[in-house]
């Protein structure tokens, strides 16, 4: 690319592409920048503002290359109103507008080893230092994976949190603080007195994506395409209910901080993540600083495959100038720092033969259309299966049984049938229809009238039962180890579990009647059913299964249950029978009084516990001896609850604990307030090592985080430590 052409458009292009525009001619490239701006434009505020994209982001990004290299090879076509010049889109007017101090830039894009390298060397141009391969020791990047969520601009005021807004334009944004104020990981007040803005990224967890995406499914809603668009959505909600109803998270990489002389406090990038994190903010553990441009071409190889066991999206790696004064020299240029570039990882599809498709029956009787692939690898894992949603969806992607396929996973995590390939047809593949009756009972299939969902009325279908007693027994409920679907489908089929509560009724001598179980396998089924007979609340409200409510929310309301039914001086068992007498007198709006459930969660929980069924349904569990643990009670106050032991702390729980499961424990940090990890890091608050804990305690010791035993966990808890 020529200096003048990067000087008039700040994205980096091939000069390859530069070279094919300018072989086009002018009035053909002017034609062909007629046609790309509208569509742009269009893809841009259905991203932007909308949060929904009709067109995947690798094929934005192509149509945005081409434009730039039209630009590039023309710069007298280049307008301000066009899309190389615009960061984002304008904000829509539903929220109050945001005028930001300095603008949020977006970044340039490279999508090759060669393009990063290309980077690296008008950078060490910019510099005036020698360029690549000689040394530059001078010169130092810092790595930082790039979320794919929402970027949010935060200004604290003496340390206490006043306002929150989008990017929007990179001007002006909208104004969301009620909304992020919702998010447990944005702390209300720094660990210092500071004043400052902060830039970060919101963005929806993989988990929660998963979790909102099946509930939507079993209540014949449409899903949402990736974790992106939801969390984008679920942060620009009118009502900031809704907002708390949907577990977001954010990580912070940009402080905007001076000091008494009016420079600023830290003088690089490293510098300023690590104040970030000082003064209580979420900063990304994964990330590498000190870098040269071969050292960030190795943690881009390392993420590329990593990247899959995150718990978060990630599409890409951030790589900036560490120093602030390197950064000024090298300046900005129209939509795009120079010191900055985002590599951004292909995206990651397959081929492979649909051989089937085959209708589930769900929990609620929901028939969700699921495909059956010849099993083919992508994104890190062998897939055979993926789900199709509901009919809608397989008439509108035009899939048909034989055909094939184009295969992703959406958020990295849950495999997607992206589209049919009809060019690859044979003329025998078939049109997949929902079947008139129930494939297990038999009983007639409903459709609800303007629904795209397809469902067994019949309470009693088998598959239902045991969908909603495998999630019962399950990992998220009581996790009865050893009963897995194989033992579940026995006990159903044999009459011996007919309710819930009939799990605690088995004997011994019931169990090494099924098949492949002898006696000492029966004696360990049965100990492990005793085991799980008390359980903390929490889990006994997650294991009912009840509508729009998973793990968080389980938590939240236990802790409401608990400040509203208190248990001191009450046996646990007698408060559990207490608990389950009162829960179905629950109205929709003393349940809007938990923090974190909403209108549309409330109607649903309070729905369940009117239900005559779910009456009968608890005073089974009672009668057969199971017992919630209360979690520790929390004071109700005008804004909530008030302040939890572990508020705003994370703590790693590794090794075998005398007094807890590794699960409990964790569910116990939740109910503190606190955030249960699976590594450590800096960011770490505590440790928690048992018996036999291996390299996450060895990771403390270097790091110096704080390791607690199980007694000091238990004062932890106690709010004592």
């Amino acid at each position: 690319m020529t200096e003048s052409a990067e000087q008039t458009v700040g994205l980096p292009v091939a000069a390859e592409a530069v070279d094919a525009a300018r072989a086009m001619g002018q009035e053909a490239a002017a034609h062909r920048q007629a046609d790309l701006i509208p569509i742009l434009v269009r893809a841009g505020e259905l991203y932007y503002q909308q949060d929904a994209p009709e067109i995947p982001d690798a094929e934005y990004d192509d149509l945005m290359r081409e434009l730039v290299a039209i630009e590039s090879a023309f710069p007298v076509l280049v307008t301000p109103d066009s899309p190389t010049q615009r960061v984002g889109a304008a904000p829509t007017g539903a929220f109050g507008e945001v005028v930001h101090g300095r603008p949020m830039l977006s970044l340039g894009n490279v999508f090759d080893e060669d393009e990063l390298r290309a980077f690296d060397q008008r950078v060490r141009r910019g510099l005036g230092l020698p360029p690549a391969p000689a040394p530059a020791p001078e010169l130092r990047y810092v790595a930082e994976l790039k979320i794919d969520g929402l970027a949010i601009s935060l200004r604290f005021e003496r340390g206490r949190f006043v306002q929150g807004a989008t990017r929007g334009d990179g001007t002006t944004g909208e104004d969301v603080t009620a909304n992020l104020k919702t998010i447990s990981v944005i702390p209300g007040r720094l660990r210092e007195p500071a004043t400052a803005v902060v830039r970060g990224e919101v963005f929806m967890p993989k988990a929660e994506f998963a979790r909102i995406n099946a509930a939507r499914e079993e209540a014949g809603l449409p899903t949402y395409a990736n974790p992106r668009n939801s969390g984008a959505g679920s942060l620009r909600q009118i009502d900031s209910r809704v907002t708390a109803e949907r577990r977001l998270s954010s990580w912070t990489y940009q402080l905007i901080e001076d000091g008494p002389d009016g420079g600023p406090v830290v003088a690089s990038q490293s510098e300023a993540l690590a104040r970030l994190a000082a003064l209580g903010l979420p900063v990304n553990p994964d990330r590498a600083e000190g870098l040269d441009i071969d050292a960030v071409c190795r943690f881009l190889e390392e993420w590329r495959e990593e990247r899959h066991g995150l718990p978060y999206e990630t599409d890409g790696v951030v790589v900036k100038v560490d120093r602030f004064d390197q950064q000024a020299r090298l300046g900005v240029v129209a939509r795009a720092p120079r010191w900055a570039i985002a590599y951004k990882f292909p995206p990651e599809q397959v081929e492979t033969v649909m051989e089937d498709i085959v209708p589930y029956v769900g929990r609620t009787g929901t028939l969700t259309p699921v495909a059956h692939m010849r099993p083919t690898k992508v994104a890190g894992s062998t897939v055979a299966r993926a789900t199709l949603h509901n009919l809608d969806e397989v008439r509108r992607k035009d899939l048909r049984i034989g055909d094939w396929v184009v295969l992703q996973k959406a958020g990295d995590v849950i495999p997607e049938v992206v589209r049919s390939i009809p060019d690859r047809r044979t003329g025998a593949e078939r049109l997949f229809e929902m079947p008139a009756t129930c494939p297990v009972c038999a009983t007639a299939i409903v459709r609800d009238e303007g629904s795209v969902r397809h469902y067994c009325p019949n309470p009693k279908c088998p598959a239902r039962l045991s969908q909603e007693f495998a999630h019962f027994a399950g990992r998220g409920g009581m996790d009865i180890e050893g009963a897995g679907w194989s033992v579940l489908e026995q006990l159903l089929e044999r009459g011996l579990v007919k309710t819930r509560g009939d799990f605690y009724r088995l004997t011994v001598d019931d169990l090494e009647s099924l098949d492949r179980f002898a006696r000492k396998s029966a004696e360990n089924l049965k100990t492990s059913i005793e085991r799980s007979r008390r359980r903390p609340l929490a889990r006994v409200l997650n294991a009912l299964g009840i509508p729009q409510v998973g793990e968080q929310t389980a938590i939240d309301l236990a802790g409401w249950i608990a400040s509203r039914w208190p248990s001191e001086g009450t046996d646990a068992g007698e408060w559990t029978a207490l608990v389950a007498r009162s829960l179905p007198g629950v109205t929709a709006e003393e349940l809007q009084e938990v923090p974190g459930i909403g209108p549309v969660v409330a109607r649903a929980v309070a729905g369940y516990f009117a239900d005559p069924e779910t009456a009968s349904v608890l005073a089974d569990l009672v009668d057969a001896g199971v017992v919630a643990e209360p979690p520790a009670r929390r004071v109700a106050s005008g804004s909530g609850f008030a302040a939890e032991p572990l508020a705003g702390k994370t703590v790693v729980v590794t090794g075998t604990l005398a007094g807890f499961e590794r699960s409990a424990a964790e569910e116990a940090i939740r109910a503190a307030g606190g955030k249960a990890a699976g590594s450590v890091s800096r960011n770490t608050s505590y440790v928690v090592a048992g018996e036999n804990a291996g390299s996450k305690l060895a990771k403390a010791t270097e790091l110096g985080v704080p390791v607690l035993d199980e007694e000091g966990f238990r004062r932890l808890l106690a709010g004592e430590a």
